[in-house]
């Protein structure tokens, strides 16, 4: 595999893919623009070094073939406004039009395709179409995390077409060195902090994150399903019955890897789901009928930080509660604190996942922590010791 570093970009057309999938608002508005600016230093690097640029992307999951919602369109002047220069557009990823736009590209010029998955053949993995967004550059660059872990035809496939002429851009370097320093290498204590709504969907990381931490706080909805497996009375809250074997295991693993496993100790509960309902502060395992717990208490909030602002290592993935209401958002604004303020003192911190990462962007936190990642189910995966395909791609 090339480097981005000492690659001669000179003449040359690169085809990036990059992740521009993010979030529109009803006036196609672009509201989170962290993953443009995220993908900024990898593209003014092959300008910088006499090259033009070829930018693809998904945007939604468009079932039906071509469709304005999500017309890559709509980001043209976010894009330009963080880039400094213009960006042409072809209204089509492959076919005569993007061709001809890409031969004619000069050092300094850079040209965004239409989105990817208005063809069925990018999540197909489908070689044909690859090799069509293959033969408009002279070398690739794979710079989205996000979707490292889909063997689709943009971010895998395309990648055999450029045997010496392939490599990872900056988000994906700077991505896999977070990870593997906090995987490989941490300076303990080590906590990783979940939270989310089901136990079913991280147990597996859990499993996985039991023989590398020393503390693990499992939190989100996933307290829920927790104390009521252990007995406890959890009113009208979220619950996986079908998880309660699960989550003892994982009580009783915890002992058996000696991990310190910390568990919510009360709740903000409310009785009808909205924003500005009546709250109440009950125990986790102790929540009268017809309320629900929305997000940790004010106890857990100090124990929580407390343990945090101890270690030295920290991975947090998932929120604490229902963070997008106002109201129930303290819960992971503590956290968030806690890790700001253990990050000041030295601790490496490493945000995983689209809604950590929301949450830190929501109480614009993002330069008091280490690391943000850009992928959520990626980093998951990578984290539970999957090879992701984008990854491998580039590296074989």
């Amino acid at each position: 595999m090339a480097s981005i570093e000492t690659y001669d970009f000179k003449g040359k057309r690169a085809i990036i893919r990059v992740d521009f999938n993010v979030p529109l608002d009803e006036n196609f508005n672009v509201t989170d623009d962290t993953r443009i600016r995220a993908a900024i230093p990898t593209i003014k690097k092959v300008l910088a070094g006499g090259g033009s640029v070829i930018l693809m992307s998904h945007l939604g999951r468009p079932k039906e073939g071509p469709t304005d919602k999500y017309s890559l369109r709509h980001i043209i002047t976010t894009l330009e406004k963080n880039l400094g220069t213009k960006v042409d557009f072809a209204d089509d990823c492959i076919g005569a039009q993007a061709a001809e736009k890409a031969a004619a590209l000069k050092p300094g010029d850079v040209l965004l395709l239409e989105n990817l998955r208005f063809y069925k053949e990018e999540e197909k993995g489908n070689e044909e179409f690859a090799e069509k967004l293959a033969k408009m550059a002279d070398c690739y660059i794979n710079d989205a995390f996000g979707t490292a872990h889909r063997a689709h035809a943009s971010t895998t496939i395309i990648a055999k077409f450029f045997p010496n002429d392939k490599m990872f851009g900056y988000v994906m370097e700077g991505e896999l060195k977070a990870i593997d320093k906090v995987l490989e290498s941490p300076e303990r204590p080590f906590i990783a902090i979940l939270g989310g709504a089901k136990v079913s969907t991280k147990i597996t990381i859990i499993e996985k994150l039991f023989s590398k931490v020393d503390v693990l706080i499992a939190a989100g909805g996933m307290t829920y399903t927790i104390q009521a497996a252990l007995g406890g009375k959890i009113g009208s809250s979220m619950c996986e019955k079908d998880q309660f074997d699960t989550a003892l295991r994982m009580i009783e693993k915890a002992k058996e890897m000696g991990v310190q496993l910390v568990l919510a100790e009360d709740a903000v509960c409310i009785s009808e789901f909205k924003n500005d309902a009546p709250t109440k502060i009950c125990p986790a395992n102790d929540i009268p009928d017809g309320w629900e717990g929305v997000d940790i208490g004010p106890k857990t909030r100090e124990k929580f930080a407390k343990v945090i602002e101890g270690c030295k290592t920290i991975l947090w993935n998932g929120p604490m509660g229902v963070f997008e209401m106002d109201n129930f958002a303290a819960g992971s604004k503590a956290v968030a604190d806690a890790i700001a303020v253990a990050t000041k003192n030295g601790a490496f911190s490493l945000i995983g996942g689209g809604d950590s990462v929301a949450c830190i962007n929501k109480f614009k936190m993002a330069d008091q922590v280490s690391y943000n990642s850009t992928g959520g189910g990626a980093l998951l995966e990578y984290i539970e010791g999957a090879e992701l395909p984008g990854v491998a791609a580039i590296r074989k």
